[in-house]
Formats: structure tokens, C-alpha cells, sequence
């Protein structure tokens, strides 16, 4: 993907539009995401400007530096601007109350209010507001700019207030019950001004986008979530470029069959383009057509730091995690101030257990600003990695005293919570989570962790399946419902779901070419030996030996690389993989990735064994106990022998080889 040198000026004049317009409606994170990406478009080379266009340019004044277009809303901004900057800057000073009173007082709000008392409709109702409502009290006739600035203003009051009125984080009486008392007066207001301009005969100016912005992010707050999705999808198409409508419709798809469902109705242009990479890559996608999107993006953007934390996430959810290290090291090189993702950077120098990179990376964070959530994540991660889970949890909870919405925070501190057997914390901690992001895998297969512990194993395993539906192609998941399955005595269901941990970890391999490593590896050239004893086991329990033998065999070839010629590919699972279950990636907590997981990623075609395990040991033992059982006395011996040099159940291994010899000495004088 390449654009020409008039597009890429078209491009620039737009984002600079977006950052003017977002910064004079106080959207500051929305003007410095548009800031940014506008930062990394290339000049372009100016000889490649045709005579036409370089002479359409003399004269030219910025769309971002003049008039409103509509008549109508520039005559109003042009006699609202001595309140508007008046408003803006308490804005700026945080006087958000005292911002929002200079164009709508708090008499005009509760008269609105007091006149909507009777009306059986609420904001909660599904679908969009109705046409005709019967209000008394006209609005005041204000420009939307302003408009927006007021009401925005009173939703970040009512949001202020919130985080005053609650208790401290996990404290006592913190139940996350309060709410935002600002939101129905910003949403009666909002549903009445759209109502007026939905009329037949209404000859008010068009909107903007704003607003629909504004009332869509009040929707979702109050829950009501098909209305909030119309509003938005309204938003992008009236103004794309606020990257904050973007984000609040990415917060509401739920899966990729919804984003593809609407994608054909987003507005053709980049930002679509960005939204979909960006949410494929929050659904925890992957594969080659998602990295070449990205890798398309990378050119017309090559230094956005928005698109390589979108590039380095793709690798971390794909559990390629060294290529992930290794592009945010180089994002950090090329943006050393920023803060933002960091906290995920620091979850994969924990898993790899990178200790000097991370102590680097928390002293970093907290130099340039320790009262940023992700420092403080940052922080509570090496605490963490040094054992010290009471420090960890304290700087967990200062990440949630700044901002109670952030996800990272409440998912490591229930690891925490878990390290310190403290489960009920644990527990809340996950569930405050998924409260802010039902998305977050790791959430859910930390309560369905945390219920294994109390032996609650039916509450594990809806908690399991729930991870399953957001991580399919994760192997550790499967495992997971395949172990909880066979601790409630439903073997046969956990041989599928075992048989699947198989095939998913297999997925991962042949598809981590697509990130830069050596090249597709065997689909079944190896297995996890933990996963095959398991399902040998329920083989076993369930009468059916030759299964049993066949899946101890498999565990023990894992040791020399996983000799599966002899084991036909069916064996492992055939049946549709969404079919009857429906997985946790890496949590950092688990040390399984660093020390298993990626390893073996070697040159192509090169595949190293386990060596000995545990595992590998007990399907040892079970194989000379059945060569007992079939008076296949030499295989017995042999197999015992192995087990006394491998050092793992010596003795039963010592005392197994006497009762060999001594039947083999039976068997010989019964010859005689």
C-alpha cells in the first residue's frame, strides 16, 4: 500500500484537521492520537506534485484555520467565542462544573430534568429515540462545538465525583455500585436535541459527529449498547477522524464474526483500515492476512507508535513472544518518553523473566512519571518477578486508585491475590476485570484457576469455556478444561478437549511464520508429554488399553523430539474444533511459556526432545508394568532399566526390575 504525493498532503490536511477540531472540543487523547499518526506520514517528495495541483496550493487557507461551513453554526460560534474560550480554559483547569455552567447553567439542566419526570421513556430503552417527545422547555439555541464542550464537561464532573465518592480499592465497602449521577441529564438533553433534528420539516444545520460521539459514550456507560452502536457508527461516518468513537466501538464488538458483520458499513477510508487491524488485534487474532494488514500500515506510517504496539501486541497474542520483546525494545528506542502499552511490554519481559530489562523498564516508567497507571503496573510487575506480592499488590492497587478502569491492573492483582492464597481477593479482582473488559481471557481463566483451587470444578469449567470462546487456538486452555474435565469424572469429554490443547498448540506453530520466524514446522512433529500422559490416563480408566499404551508410547518418543510416524493424525482429534467446547495465553505468573512454550523454535525441520520428565517418566512406568502384565519380561526390564539411569521413582523402578528377574528365573526353571 503506497499513496501518491496529493493523497499523502491529503491525508496530512486531514489529520491536522482532526487534531484542531478534537483539541478545541477538549478530546486531548483523541488530538494526540491524530497528532502522532500525523507525526509519522512521510513528506512527500514535491517534484512528484504535478504544475496543477502545486498551483491549486498559492492561495489556499487550511480548512482547520477557517470558518464553520455551515452559515448558521459559524454565525453562532462566531458570537459564543468570548464564552467558549472562557469555557475551554476552565476546562483546561480542571473546573469542570464551572466549564459546563457557562453555556448550560445548573437551573436550565434540572428544569430539562423536572420536565422529563412523567415521560414513561428511559435512556435505557433499546433502540433510538423516538420523534416527538413532549417537552415543555425549549433547548438553548447554541453552536454544537459548544454544546459538546458543556455536556462533555459535565460528564467528566460526574466522572470525577464517581472516583471521589468510592471507597478505596478493594477496601470494605469498595462494591463498584456507584454510579455516574451526571448521565441522565447529559442523555435526556442529548435524546431531545437529536429528537428536534429528526423531525420532517426540521430545517436545523446537519450535525457534525461530535455529539453523536458524546451521546453514543453516554449509551454505553448506562449500558445500553444497540443505541450507543448506532450513535457511533453515525459519529465515523459524520467525522471519522476521532479516533475516540473508534475506540468506543471497538470496546463494543464482541467477536470477529461482528466485526466482519459491519465492516461493510464503516466508511471507506484509512480509518476503517486502522479500526480493523486495531480491533482484529484486541479479538487476540492472528495470522498472515492480519500481519500483512499491519505490515501495510507500517508504510504509511513508519513510525507510528500506535501501529507498532498494534504490530508487537500481534506477536505477543500469536505467543511469539521473543519477536514481541523485540519490537517493543525498538519501539521504546524510537519513543523513549511514552508510556502508553507499556504495561503489556512488561508482562512479556516477566513471562520470558528478562529481570535486568524489566528493573530497567520500572525505573524508566517511574522517572518520566510515577502517578501514571502504566508505571505503576510497570513497577508492580518487577515487584512481582522478585516474589514480593505484597508490594506488587500495592502498586497494582495506586494503578487503580489513578484509573479504576485499568484492565491490566485488576487481572495482575489477582494473580497476586492467588500467589498470597488470598482466593476471595482473587476472585474480585478477576471479576472487577471482566466488569471493565469481558474480552480479557485472562480474566476468566484466572476465576476458573481460582475455583480449581477450592475444588469447585463445575464453576472452573464454565470459567474455562468462557476464556475458550476469546483464546480457541490456545493449547494451555484446552488442557486446562481437559484436566477439570477429568477431575469430575468426565473422561471421555476430557480426552476431546485434550486432543484439541494438541491440535492448538500445533496451530500456533505453523502459523509463527508469519512474524519472522524460521518457517512452518511439522504439524504434529511435537507434543506436550503432560497432555498426552493426561489422555492416556482417562484411556486408561476408561478399559481401553490399547488407546492407553499407544498415548504412552507417544509421551515417552516426546524426550528424543516426538517420533508420531507410527501414530495416524486422527488420533490427536479430528472433529470440528468449535464443536463441543468452546483458552488462558500466557498469564504472567506462569512460567510454563518462558521455560517450554519457546524453546524448541529452532532452525526449520530441526525438531529438539523434551529429554526426561516427570511425564515421560510415569508413561515409563505404566509401559513396564503392562509389559509385566503381557509377560513381555525383557521389554519390562528394559524399560525399568531406563528409569533407574533417568533418576525419577528409582526405587519402584529397583524394586520392579527384582520382580523381573525373578519371574524370568521362574519362567527359565519351569523350562527345565
Amino acid at each position: 500500500m503506497r499513496l501518491s504525493a496529493i493523497d499523502t498532503l491529503h491525508l496530512k490536511e486531514a489529520l491536522q484537521n482532526a487534531v484542531v477540531k478534537c483539541s478545541e472540543r477538549c478530546l486531548y487523547q483523541s488530538a494526540k492520537w491524530a497528532a502522532e499518526l500525523l507525526d509519522s506520514v512521510p513528506d512527500p517528495v514535491l517534484s512528484d506534485l504535478d504544475q496543477e495541483a502545486a498551483a491549486g496550493l498559492q492561495g489556499y487557507q487550511h480548512p482547520a484555520f477557517s470558518c464553520n461551513p455551515d452559515p448558521g453554526e459559524a454565525e453562532l460560534e462566531a458570537k459564543e467565542l468570548s464564552k467558549y474560550l472562557l469555557a475551554k480554559s476552565f476546562f483546561d483547569c480542571k473546573e469542570f462544573d464551572r466549564c459546563a455552567s457557562v453555556f448550560l447553567p445548573d437551573s436550565l439542566l434540572s428544569g430539562l430534568l423536572s420536565t422529563k419526570a412523567n415521560d414513561p421513556a428511559t435512556p435505557k430503552c433499546k433502540g433510538k429515540a423516538s420523534a416527538a417527545l413532549p417537552f415543555e422547555q425549549t433547548l438553548p439555541n447554541l453552536s454544537q462545538k459548544s454544546l459538546f464542550l458543556a455536556l462533555y464537561a459535565k460528564v467528566i464532573s460526574g466522572e470525577k465525583k464517581k472516583n471521589e465518592e468510592s471507597e478505596m480499592i478493594m477496601g470494605p465497602q469498595d462494591l463498584g455500585t456507584i454510579k455516574n449521577t451526571h448521565l441522565v441529564i447529559v442523555s435526556r438533553f442529548l435524546e431531545r436535541w437529536f429528537a428536534e433534528r429528526k423531525g420532517e420539516d426540521s430545517d436545523l444545520p446537519p450535525s457534525q459527529g461530535f455529539l453523536e460521539y458524546l451521546y453514543g459514550m453516554v449509551l454505553v456507560k448506562e449500558k445500553n449498547d444497540d443505541a450507543a452502536f448506532d450513535y457511533l457508527l453515525n459519529s465515523v461516518h459524520l467525522f471519522p477522524w476521532n479516533w475516540g468513537a473508534w475506540l468506543e466501538l471497538t470496546n463494543l464488538i464482541s467477536g470477529v464474526e461482528q466485526l466482519n458483520k459491519i465492516t461493510p458499513v464503516l466508511p471507506q477510508n484509512i480509518m476503517s483500515f486502522i479500526f480493523y487491524a486495531n480491533t482484529a488485534v484486541n479479538l487476540y487474532q492472528q495470522g498472515q492476512d492480519l500481519a500483512a494488514s499491519v505490515n501495510d500500515l507500517l508504510k504509511l506510517f513508519p513510525t507510528s507508535s500506535f501501529i507498532l504496539t498494534c504490530r508487537a501486541l500481534l506477536n505477543y497474542h500469536s505467543k511469539d513472544l521473543y519477536t514481541a520483546e523485540q519490537n517493543f525494545s525498538n519501539l521504546l528506542a524510537l519513543h523513549p518518553h511514552r508510556l502508553d502499552s507499556l504495561d503489556h511490554y512488561s508482562n512479556i519481559l516477566y513471562v520470558l523473566n528478562m529481570r535486568p530489562k524489566l528493573a530497567f523498564l520500572a525505573h524508566l516508567c517511574s522517572s518520566i512519571d510515577k502517578f501514571r497507571p502504566e508505571s505503576c503496573v510497570v513497577i508492580g510487575n518487577y515487584y512481582s518477578l522478585l516474589s514480593l506480592h505484597e508490594k506488587a499488590v500495592q502498586y497494582f492497587r495506586r494503578a487503580l486508585t489513578l484509573d479504576r478502569s485499568c484492565l491490566s491492573a485488576w487481572t495482575l492483582m489477582g494473580h497476586e491475590y492467588v500467589e498470597l492464597k488470598n482466593t476471595h481477593a482473587a476472585i474480585e479482582s478477576y471479576r472487577r476485570a471482566v466488569d471493565v473488559n469481558r474480552r480479557d481471557y485472562r480474566a476468566w481463566y484466572g476465576l476458573g484457576q481460582t475455583y480449581e483451587v477450592l475444588e469447585m470444578n463445575a464453576y472452573a469449567l464454565y470459567y474455562y469455556k468462557k476464556a475458550a470462546g476469546l483464546r480457541p487456538w490456545d493449547g494451555k486452555m484446552w488442557q486446562a478444561v481437559g484436566s477439570c474435565l477429568q477431575k469430575m469424572g468426565k473422561d471421555r469429554d476430557g480426552i476431546k478437549a485434550l486432543k484439541r490443547a494438541l491440535l492448538a498448540d500445533s496451530y500456533y506453530d505453523s502459523t509463527l511464520s508469519s512474524f519472522g520466524s524460521a518457517g512452518p514446522a511439522d504439524r504434529m512433529a511435537q507434543m506436550d508429554p503432560e497432555v498426552l500422559l493426561q489422555i492416556a490416563t482417562m484411556y486408561d480408566r476408561l478399559g481401553e488399553v490399547d488407546e492407553a499404551r499407544a498415548y504412552m508410547e507417544l509421551c515417552v518418543a516426546q524426550e528424543d523430539g516426538g517420533a508420531t510416524e507410527n501414530v495416524d493424525a486422527s488420533a490427536v482429534g479430528t472433529s470440528n474444533p468449535g464443536e463441543s467446547f468452546v483458552v488462558h495465553g500466557d498469564s504472567p505468573g506462569s512460567d510454563g511459556d518462558a521455560e517450554g512454550g519457546y524453546e524448541g523454535r529452532g532452525g526449520a525441520g530441526q525438531v529438539e526432545g523434551t529429554g526426561v520428565t516427570v511425564a515421560t517418566s510415569k508413561a515409563r512406568m505404566w509401559l513396564a508394568r503392562y509389559a509385566m502384565k503381557t509377560e513381555d519380561y525383557v521389554t519390562a526390564n528394559r524399560l525399568a532399566t531406563e528409569l533407574c539411569q533417568d533418576g525419577v521413582e528409582v526405587e519402584e523402578a529397583k524394586a520392579l526390575i527384582r520382580e523381573v528377574r525373578s519371574r524370568m528365573e521362574l519362567a527359565d526353571l519351569t523350562e527345565r
